[in-house]
């Protein structure tokens, strides 16, 4: 994906982009600009996998390098046979030498500590000792970016404007974007990890279990140990391998250079000290810069309480300090959806951004919101420009960060031509939001979606959870338990082997019911709460709603899509062959 079709998608958007700002803005955008930046969590996303190590995340890191230095040696052996000019700015030639093909000179010394780098990691990936040191070859973006970029400058200064806008700068802009990493990484794993980590570490130096600890006190602890500026982990111990893998894979995040990291999220992050926790962690493995550590909440209990976690974190002194006014918060949507359906869960999703970029305002703290969120209706899935344009005004200032859910990265990403028109519709849907922000919803608009929310869940959860015949019925009449054992997706089916519904990872809840044609989970619950709430006397504000509010608009769109594409027909069929009792549902 990265190869075939974001490398060369990626400078063409940047082009287009440039074009538009000319035309409509009267200048050009800046050679340095990047808008898009791509990162990855595919070696990074240990979260119930137990397949990623830390020895994968550093092969994967390596492996990214590697393909990077190969990339980009293909393009600098390209470049070298077209920047063949005599003439360059004295500024150039005193900085580089007097040569007489002074660009090509620059990029043949490129070209020789690319080959190095990709023979440095290719012995790394190997097993083998590298033939060269790390001084030979290239590590950071910047050995590429200065030379290029000066070769740049003194080819615009000496009127050579076409020569230096074409193949050179496609290579700044994969400079600026992809980086000699290729895509920077996250690191990913469940909160209750880390408490099991610190917990063990606790119990070994006579502390109790931090486990049991309240949350105040395992705050004032988190606090303590992080502004002291000894160590907590004694140089003697032996921890038992799930905490051991751990702390490993903190030194490998401790062994990359600035950047490469993108951030460490923390899936079903609960509390303050959760966020602490791993603070605490990756201190102890000695990382030297900051890690954006990034709570993903997830259920409907844990987006309600967002802001407020947020705001105990923001009121401690050391967190304001080490996060520089800058803060990432990640929504969750397929599992919130999977715990309280659709219309509960989008109520809560826009109520806790809403809330964050409210905080975040008072307190003059930058926020940028991470959507875990694409694909199905079940999983957050909506159109790109709807979906943005639906969010909580200025909720999108500080721009945008989402994910890309795998099932769908081939229609979105998968041809250069194609991925270009999707960073367009990114673009002028954030555009659009800040420009052209929604209308803040009325009081009444509010009451009403709190209406549906609660009727629509209680509809929900009394199904899913509340009927004793729902699970067997859902494991027959759905290939649930198969696609359980398919290699789908990047981790196990069940955050609990022996868990429910609750448990069960999003592809095997979601792609079950499509595969039945029924799609349950992005339906249940909310047609019955809008008929009841009209049926209540709240049609025309439900009409309202639809004309002027986006993010209502959407929903109710979205819906309907759904009903038009459900077959209950088809999905009885499933059922009076692989049902053998009659359930009562």
């Amino acid at each position: 994906m990265l190869e075939n079709s974001l490398w060369q998608a990626v400078p063409e958007f940047l082009r287009q982009l440039n074009e538009n700002a000319r035309e409509f803005l009267g200048y050009d955008l800046p050679v340095g600009l990047k808008p898009v930046r791509i990162s990855s969590w595919m070696g990074g996303d240990r979260d119930g996998n137990p397949f990623v190590t830390a020895q994968i995340t550093r092969k994967v890191l390596n492996f990214a390098r590697w393909k990077a230095a190969d990339l980009f040696l293909q393009d600098i052996c390209k470049l070298v046979d077209e920047l063949s000019m005599v003439k360059c700015t004295n500024e150039f030639r005193v900085k580089y030498g007097d040569h007489l093909e002074p660009y090509r000179t620059v990029v043949k010394g490129l070209r020789t500590k690319l080959t190095t780098t990709l023979a440095y990691f290719d012995d790394l990936l190997a097993d083998r000792l590298p033939r060269v040191t790390k001084s030979d070859i290239i590590l950071e973006d910047n050995q590429l970016w200065e030379p290029l970029y000066d070769c740049y400058q003194s080819l615009m200064a000496c009127g050579m404007r076409i020569i230096a806008n074409g193949s050179l700068l496609d290579i700044l802009h994969r400079i600026r974007c992809f980086g000699v990493t290729l895509s920077q990484m996250d690191i990913r794993q469940e909160s209750t990890r880390h408490t099991d980590a610190i917990a063990e570490i606790t119990r070994y130096i006579g502390l109790g279990d931090y486990s049991q600890w309240t949350e105040e006190d395992k705050q004032a602890f988190l606090i303590r140990e992080l502004s002291s500026r000894r160590p907590l982990i004694p140089q003697n111990w032996t921890p038992s391998a799930e905490t051991q893998e751990i702390l490993d894979t903190c030194k490998v995040v401790a062994e990359q250079k600035q950047g490469v990291i993108a951030c460490y999220v923390i899936s079903m992050a609960r509390s303050a000290s959760d966020v602490l926790a791993v603070h605490l962690l990756l201190k102890e493995a000695g990382v030297p810069h900051h890690i954006p550590v990034v709570p993903l909440f997830e259920t409907l209990d844990d987006l309600d309480a967002a802001e407020e976690v947020m705001t105990q974190l923001f009121n401690i002194g050391w967190y304001r300090g080490v996060i520089n006014n800058r803060q990432m918060v990640m929504i969750g949507y397929s599992d919130s959806a999977k715990d309280a359906g659709m219309i509960a869960a989008s109520w809560a999703q826009y109520r806790a951004q809403e809330a964050l970029v409210n905080l975040t305002e008072k307190l003059g703290i930058e926020l940028t919101l991470f959507h875990g969120r694409g694909g199905t209706i079940g999983r957050g899935g909506a159109p790109a420009h709807a979906a943005l344009l639906s969010q909580p005004p200025r909720s999108l200032k500080n721009g945008l960060r989402v994910t890309e859910q795998g099932e769908m990265i081939r229609f979105k990403l998968g041809l250069p031509a194609v991925a270009v028109e999707t960073f367009d519709l990114y673009a002028s849907a954030i555009l659009e939001a800040n420009l052209l922000p929604p209308p803040e919803p009325k009081a009444e608009w509010r009451a009403v979606m709190d209406e549906l929310s609660t009727i629509s869940c209680k509809i929900y959860r009394d199904v899913v959870r509340g009927d004793k015949d729902f699970v067997p019925y859902f494991r027959s009449a759905t290939p649930e338990q198969e696609l359980s054992k398919l290699p789908l997706g990047s981790r196990p089916a069940k955050r609990n082997p022996n868990g429910g519904v609750e448990s069960l990872r999003a592809i095997p809840w979601i792609f079950a019911w499509m595969q039945n044609r029924l799609m349950l989970p992005a339906w249940l619950g909310a047609g019955a709460a809008v008929r009841q709430v009209i049926e209540n006397g709240k049609g025309e504000i439900i009409e309202e709603m639809c004309q002027t509010w986006p993010f209502f608009s959407t929903r109710i769109g979205m819906l309907e899509m759904v009903f038009s594409k459900s077959d209950s027909w088809l999905s009885q069929q499933y059922d009076q062959r692989l049902v053998k009792k009659n359930f009562g549902i």
